[in-house]
């Protein structure tokens, strides 16, 4: 699964859109206060994290090496 893919069943899920936000496919706005979130990691590898966004700082809960392991944490975490 992919970003894409993963737009997709979140939300044939009925998962709210301010609930999550994936990096180059779906980003609210206005940015909600607190969200679950799927990102490229900050530190410049090719590493994906997931993780949650509250109160103006996201905070990291796991790392993955590929795109579809994140995508596949974050919709567990979702549904």
């Amino acid at each position: 699964m992919n970003r894409h893919e993963l737009r997709a069943a979140l939300s044939a899920a009925g998962v709210p859109d301010d609930c999550f936000r994936i990096e180059g496919v779906h980003e609210p706005v206005p940015t909600p206060p607190d969200f679950l979130y799927l990102r490229k990691s900050q530190d410049g590898g090719r590493a994906w994290e997931t993780g949650a966004y509250e109160r103006g700082v996201y905070e990291p809960v796991s790392r993955h090496a590929s795109e579809a392991e994140a995508c596949a944490q974050l919709l567990r975490l979702l549904t």
